[in-house]
């Protein structure tokens, strides 16, 4: 019998490990997991930030796959619910925190089994994205970033104003504004709040938010949900009458309700204050650079001492996912050093505590409640009920630009509020 020639042994062998290769190569693409991942970003820094991460957990994880879909913003969570009806939707899905996350909390995967002590205590706000308030109970939401409502002010008009010293009292704010006045700049200016997905139009929740701040301590805030502190109380219109008046005084630009643009307002020197949310923040510093600096709204009697810094949405793991556990993963993974390089590099500021930024006013952000003694607030309209919040951005608009009273204004929030079933102001926090 002849022996086979070298040849056709090596063409055998050849054959054979190119078979087994093609073989561990189709397994291997059998075993990929393609993840779902939604959002509501539209194109700001959150969207770049998410691309970033995913791409990064991709390089780490070549057998998992995640494709991102951007939702529109204006009917995010309507399409949410529905996919979550069908089983149809997302693996992961961005969350608001609040009372947003416990409106969709049957929805969502409570993580706490899934992390650790160490890791939960890292989050700053872990409350806030946990069964009414309360981290013992787990996580809904790991969250992407810290969110803060804020002052900026131009540096150079207050140089040039003579203003020394960042106001923290309404007094001092009064004093800030007639000296404003006087150079010719309009102290304060309302009208388009920037490029957030809550839309470009007056939004008086950021102010809102600093006027509780100045009438209540953050376990207080539970009476506004609950109407122990009803909407129509001596100090909630103590403070929004103030509030209105700085309209009414020349504080602010006389029509609010235009479609100025707050944001070219201060970059241009038109204006020398506005209250917006650290989303703009690096189109400010973009336009603006050292000139650019950031306060604390003063809607305070007392020197403030509380700052609105929260966690104001994140990522959530939907129950109905049929890949559980690699979801499980890629949120985790959220709350890594390496992830939150990456969100920090994209212009946003980690929800992480202790983590410092390459960013000079983000740090400057960061050292109000870590270093400057001020106490962290949540956003107010994540807190309360979001039909309140609904008639609130309508009936306080109307009140600031003088369109209706003060006391119709609340009279009208709280009755809002009164209408809504009694498990939905009570002394739970319910998503409804």
């Amino acid at each position: 019998m002849s022996r086979p020639s070298l040849l056709l042994v090596t063409i055998a062998v050849i054959a054979a490990v190119t078979a087994g290769a093609t073989s561990a190569s189709r397994q291997r693409q059998s075993a990929t997991v393609t993840l779902t991942l939604w959002h509501n970003y539209g194109g700001n820094a959150k969207a770049t930030a998410t691309k970033d991460l995913v791409a990064a957990y991709e390089r780490l994880h070549p057998d998992i796959r995640i494709n991102v879909v951007s939702q529109p913003p204006d009917n995010y969570f309507a399409l949410l619910k529905a996919a979550a009806i069908s089983g149809t939707g997302p693996d992961i899905s961005n969350q608001w925190t609040g009372l947003y996350d416990l409106k969709y909390e049957k929805d969502l995967v409570n993580l706490k089994p899934y992390l650790t002590a160490r890791q939960l205590a890292s989050i700053n706000g872990a409350a806030y994205e946990a069964p009414n308030f309360d981290p013992a109970q787990g996580l809904l939401t790991v969250p992407i970033a810290n969110a803060f409502y804020i002052g900026f002010y131009n540096k150079a008009l207050f140089k040039k104003a003579g203003i020394t010293s960042i106001p923290s009292t309404w007094s001092e704010l009064s004093a800030a504004c007639a000296k404003l006045k006087a150079i010719g700049t309009t102290p304060m200016e309302y009208g388009l709040t920037g490029s957030y997905v809550l839309g470009q139009q007056f939004y008086p929740w950021f102010d809102a938010s600093y006027l509780m701040i100045g009438a209540f301590s953050p376990a207080q805030w539970r009476g506004l949900y609950s109407g122990q502190i009803p909407w129509t109380s001596p100090k909630v219109a103590a403070q929004v009458s103030k509030w209105a008046a700085l309209r009414r005084s020349g504080c602010t630009n006389k029509d609010v309700l235009t479609q100025s643009n707050t944001l070219t307002a201060l970059a241009k020197g038109k204006a020398a204050m506005i209250v917006d949310g650290d989303w703009d923040l690096a189109t400010l510093e973009q336009q603006m650079k050292s000139n650019l600096g950031v306060f604390v709204p003063p809607f305070s009697n007392h020197p403030i001492r509380g700052i609105v810094q929260y966690p104001g949405e994140g990522f959530s793991v939907m129950n109905y996912s049929k890949h559980k556990t690699e979801a499980i993963a890629f949120v985790k993974f959220l709350l890594t050093a390496q992830a939150n390089k990456i969100i920090s590099k994209d212009g946003l500021i980690p929800n992480i505590k202790g983590f410092q930024t390459a960013d000079r006013v983000s740090n400057e952000l960061l050292s109000f409640a870590a270093k400057k003694g001020y106490t962290p607030y949540p956003m107010l309209d994540n807190v309360v009920q979001p039909e309140v919040v609904t008639t609130g951005a309508k009936e306080l608009t109307a009140a600031f630009a003088g369109d209706v009273s003060i006391q119709n204004a609340l009279k009208t929030m709280k009755s809002t509020l009164d209408g809504l079933p009694a498990n939905r102001r009570g002394k739970t926090y319910s998503g409804g």
